[in-house]
């Protein structure tokens, strides 16, 4: 299947706009995320070109300067930096010679999300285009210079080049030109062949890494503006709970305190949260004033929540068939009957926080005269962001402008947009521009948390040694929702499992079943979204079941896959499982970490897993030492991933699978929340721990395979296998199966 790449029509794609200034400006607006569209509006007049380019993402000024936008958020996966390459590669510029710099939400932009590694699939292609009509556009620009045919001459450094006359014009010096010029039709623009890539699959820096390791402003919470408030929010420590009173006369006497007020919320758990806001001249002064904050609160229902009480629940459920069927193939129960071997397992995991490393945080400035808001936000889901803005606060759309900040770590959090509803609500009741910022302790005690989940699992093998039966009953949580006037229990981000998991699709008798528990705790996304402990508890149990069989463990995974080159079904958003891509990863994998041909002594192993998620292909294979004290070491990860035909930027794809296999190992091993009286106990990570710099000592090996499939991204795809293929690798060297998270819950003391 070869790379995917649309043809839109010339009126589609793209329409020059002429600036002042002597630039030529392409813009690129989504119709929807899938064309290249018109634009037959001129930008407002400047006398600089460069000093105003509304719903441009390209500008060649007459200094020499490509301006490329990023127009997706950064929250640290490179996309900054790998998606101008994309446009970089086609429009043959030199790299030194761009400046990338970070769009504002914008309608023209089209698509400006980043979740789920979407980014680079979504505007590869289109990506390609648009640098490649510049480029033609250019060509034409210098034929006509010169009076040749345009086939004689080629773009090279930045520069349009005649061969036969041994002539070159700069860009700079043909942008006004070129401004000039019609766009051509589609079918005249030549894609480079990928063989003649240049920029694309090197390694490049990420343009921001100067100014980070220098400190520079750069991030949300660096925001600063003249005149500007800050501003902190208490909200219950119960989800959905409700102020009653708070001594506001007294706060609003405390030094450096400007204002404090109740703001009454909303019932949406992810919307805006009842609470009681205190304005102040400095960020200390308001955290100050917290501390005096005496406030009787509603607490709710939520109050009466404890992790321990739904872990007994749970237990209760598993027992009794599952509220909603998933999947029902075949006779499970015949065919345990005749199984020669089967499995009974319960694999359990906390709710955990994102604990990104820069705290939620806003910035908001209201203008009375125009009734307008302002906003700057490290947020992933920007247009999210201002539509609940807009719903909270009633107001037009048009009226909030919303600047895109870089996030300092992201990991599907600021894919919720409750902080910035929170600061534009503060804003609106202060007449200065206003921050917002969060502690970390409302950070880890008001998250949208990654969902616990219990799986009651049973499996059989025949006596040839296959999977012959699997069951998992599924036990998670979902929050109260009303839709169409009627209340309903909505499954959290996470817990919701479809009935096309591997490896249900494969086999002839399979039964997933699942149940919800109704919590107050805010769910949503965590990278990976159920990938993240899916892959975990079904590539854990297969290793049990292959042990159960006396089976080689990577031999009974290819077993399980068969020999169908693809598998229909709805799979990962409605695409079909391509089993000869995860085939070749886990071969490749094995064949790269010397699986089997390794003889390890007692407290060492090897384990192999391998996931689907997020469009990519990803195998790994873990080796571990665990000493008799039962203290653990990952030695090395091998990770073989298929994410189609191009890797955009080399340097980014390897800190993108070294920091999932960190990532990762940290999330095995320490991060969990308890519940009690509906509160999240943790507050801080000196209660809730994660992975330090001293334990970072794994050897990660990064492979990619190219194949003739469309490019998708990688933030998100190799995270999954981390911890089955560790807690297979550890009953490899002990004989120990981990079957809670984290791992602080097992003893894998030996002897």
């Amino acid at each position: 299947m070869p790379a995917e790449v649309s043809s839109p029509t010339r009126r589609d794609f793209l329409r020059m706009s002429a600036f002042t200034g002597g630039g030529l400006v392409l813009a690129y607006l989504g119709a929807g995320d899938s064309a290249l569209a018109q634009i037959s509006k001129p930008a407002a007049s400047a006398t600089n070109a460069a000093d105003f380019v509304p719903h441009a993402l390209i500008r060649i000024g007459s200094d020499g300067t490509v301006t490329l936008v990023s127009k997706q958020p950064e929250i640290g996966q490179g996309i900054k930096t790998s998606l101008p390459m994309v446009i970089a590669e086609e429009l043959e510029v030199n790299w030194k010679d761009v400046r990338v710099i970070q769009g504002d939400l914008n309608p023209a932009y089209g698509s400006q999300g980043a979740g789920g590694s979407t980014s680079t699939p979504t505007n590869y292609n289109e990506f390609r285009r648009l640098g490649a009509t510049a480029r033609t556009m250019l060509l034409s620009a210098a034929a006509q210079t010169w009076d040749v045919p345009a086939s004689e001459c080629h773009a090279a450094e930045s520069a349009i080049h005649h061969a036969a006359s041994n002539r070159k014009l700069t860009y700079a010096a043909l942008a006004a030109k070129a401004a000039t010029l019609p766009v051509p039709d589609v079918k005249d623009v030549k894609l480079k062949d990928p063989a003649q890539f240049k920029l694309l699959g090197t390694r490049v820096g990420g343009v921001d890494n100067p100014s980070i390791v220098s400190g520079k402003p750069l991030f949300g919470i660096d925001v600063k503006l003249p005149g500007m408030l800050y501003a902190v929010y208490e909200k219950c420590p119960v989800f959905g709970g409700k102020v009653v009173s708070a001594n506001l006369d007294h706060i609003k006497t405390l030094p450096g305190v400007k204002d404090a007020f109740v703001i009454e919320g909303t019932d949406n758990l992810r919307g805006l949260m009842p609470g009681v806001a205190i304005i102040a001249e400095t960020t200390w002064a308001a955290f100050s004033a917290r501390k005096q904050l005496d406030i009787k609160w509603d607490e709710g229902k939520g109050a009466t929540e404890s992790w321990a009480g739904f872990a007994e629940q749970a237990k209760k459920l598993s027992t009794q068939s599952g509220t909603t069927t998933l999947r029902k193939d075949g006779d499970v129960a015949a065919a345990m009957g005749k199984a020669a071997k089967t499995v009974e397992a319960a694999y359990t995991y906390a709710f955990i926080s994102h604990a990104s490393m820069e705290p939620q945080n806003c910035t908001a400035a209201y203008n009375a005269k125009d009734s307008s808001l302002e906003i700057w936000a490290p947020t992933q889901l920007p247009e999210s962001g201002q539509n609940l803005v807009a719903e909270v606060l009633a107001m037009p759309k048009d009226k909030i402008k919303l600047h895109i900040i870089r996030s300092g770590g992201g990991f599907g959090r600021r894919l919720s947009s409750d902080f910035i509803v929170e600061a534009a609500a503060i804003a609106k009741r202060v007449n200065a521009p206003v921050k917002l910022t969060w502690s970390r302790e409302d950070d880890m005690r008001h998250d949208h948390f990654r969902a616990g989940g219990f799986h009651f699992l049973r499996g059989a093998v025949d006596d040839k040694g296959k999977l012959s039966a699997w069951h998992n009953h599924f036990v998670s949580f979902g929050n109260k929702v009303t839709r169409d006037g009627k209340p309903q229990l909505q499954a959290g981000s996470g817990a919701s499992l479809s009935g096309d998991e591997f490896p249900g699709r494969w086999l002839d008798n399979c039964l997933l079943e699942q149940t919800l528990m109704e919590c107050n705790i805010p769910m949503g996304p965590w990278r990976a979204p159920g990938s993240n402990v899916f892959a975990w508890v079904f590539h854990s149990f297969i290793d049990e079941l292959a042990h159960a069989a006396g089976r080689d463990p990577l031999q009974f995974r290819l077993d399980i896959l068969g020999d169908k080159e693809i598998v229909p079904g709805t799979g990962e958003r409605g695409q079909p499982y391509h089993v000869g891509r995860m085939k070749r990863v886990l071969q490749e994998a094995a064949t790269r970490a010397d699986w089997g041909k390794k003889k390890f002594p007692r407290g060492q192993g090897q384990g192999i897993a391998f996931h689907f998620s997020h469009r990519g292909y990803i195998a790994e294979v873990a080796e571990v030492t665990v000493s008799k004290q039962g203290e653990l070491k990952v030695d090395r990860v091998v990770v073989v991933t298929d994410i189609g035909s191009q890797i955009v930027n080399l340097s980014g794809a390897e800190h993108q699978v070294q920091g999932s296999v960190l990532d990762g190992i940290s999330t095995l091993m320490y991060p969990e929340l308890d519940i009690q009286r509906g509160r999240v106990v943790q507050g801080n990570f000196n209660e809730y721990s994660l992975l330090r710099i001293k334990d970072g000592y794994t050897k990660v090996e990064a492979h990619f395979l190219k194949t003739d499939f469309p490019v998708t991204g990688l933030g998100e795809p190799a995270f999954p296998p981390v911890a089955p293929a560790i807690c297979n690798a550890i009953f490899a060297a002990t004989g120990k199966r981990v079957r809670q998270l984290p791992l602080t819950h097992t003893d894998l003391s030996w002897s």
